[in-house]
């Protein structure tokens, strides 16, 4: 059992995204067939890249669900996870915790318990209880006849939110520019908002004609839509501006 940290990486990216939006969108307005379009070899890389810019920032974002992301994510919470898959255009492959022994699991320790010298003790403390009830479990069923998963299936049931997962998650570009407004922002939990931040860190690297300007709502609005109960104070409320502009 130990303390794990996130790990994302890309796994897979649409080939020739820009390209691939940019006969999407095309179609929407020419005459032209997509396919030729798309393999134009007259085609100037630079100039595609400009025009998919201006169909993001017009927000003309059907062209966009072509191209997909796939992520490979490990050293998360299943606390995580249960936010994660209420995204539901999304494709998701989340290990097992029925077909896969929670035999020495490991765990993630939220920030603020980790700052306490006190709580950690008693959160780590928890963890191998668990741990140890858990194992107890699976050789009680052993001893009703039960092994395998039918026995993982039923002690699973022990196993707490902070048990470490691994999830496979593929997102079209859309989805993606969507989960990052509302994941990216102060108020979204503290581990998802980290996961967030580092599949548009990818994100940004390899297709930034799409994702320059992504992150949380008040990045692209110019103002907080939570209001001024939940406002972190980078932007200034709707109201507060509402207000301005009527003075």
């Amino acid at each position: 059992m130990a303390k794990v940290s996130m790990d994302v990486r890309l796994l897979e990216v649409s080939q020739n995204a820009i390209s691939l939006i940019y006969a999407a969108c095309r179609q929407c307005y020419s005459e032209k067939f997509s396919a030729d379009i798309f393999s134009d070899p007259a085609a100037d890389p630079k100039k595609q890249e400009e025009f998919v810019k201006s169909v993001v920032s017009s927000g003309h974002l059907s062209p966009l669900e072509h191209v997909k992301f796939s992520f490979a994510i490990a050293g998360v919470s299943r606390a995580l996870t249960h936010q994660l898959v209420r995204h539901r255009l999304a494709s998701y492959s989340q290990q097992s915790q029925r077909y896969v022994k929670e035999k020495d699991f490991d765990y993630i320790i939220p920030p603020s318990i980790a700052r306490n010298s006190v709580a950690r003790a008693e959160f780590e403390k928890l963890m191998v209880e668990i741990q140890q009830s858990y194992t107890k479990l699976l050789d009680l069923l052993a001893q009703d006849n039960l092994s395998g998963e039918s026995a993982n299936q039923d002690a699973r049931f022990a196993l707490p939110q902070a048990a470490e997962t691994k999830i496979v998650v593929t997102m079209n570009c859309r989805e993606l520019l969507h989960f990052f407004q509302h994941r990216c922002c102060v108020r979204a939990q503290w581990e998802i908002r980290q996961l967030a931040e580092k599949m548009l860190e990818l994100c940004h690297k390899e297709l930034p004609a799409v994702f320059t300007s992504a992150g949380a709502k008040c990045e692209e609005l110019g103002y907080c839509p939570e209001g001024e109960k939940f406002c972190c104070g980078k932007y200034p409320p709707k109201n507060l501006i509402s207000l301005n502009l009527n003075k």
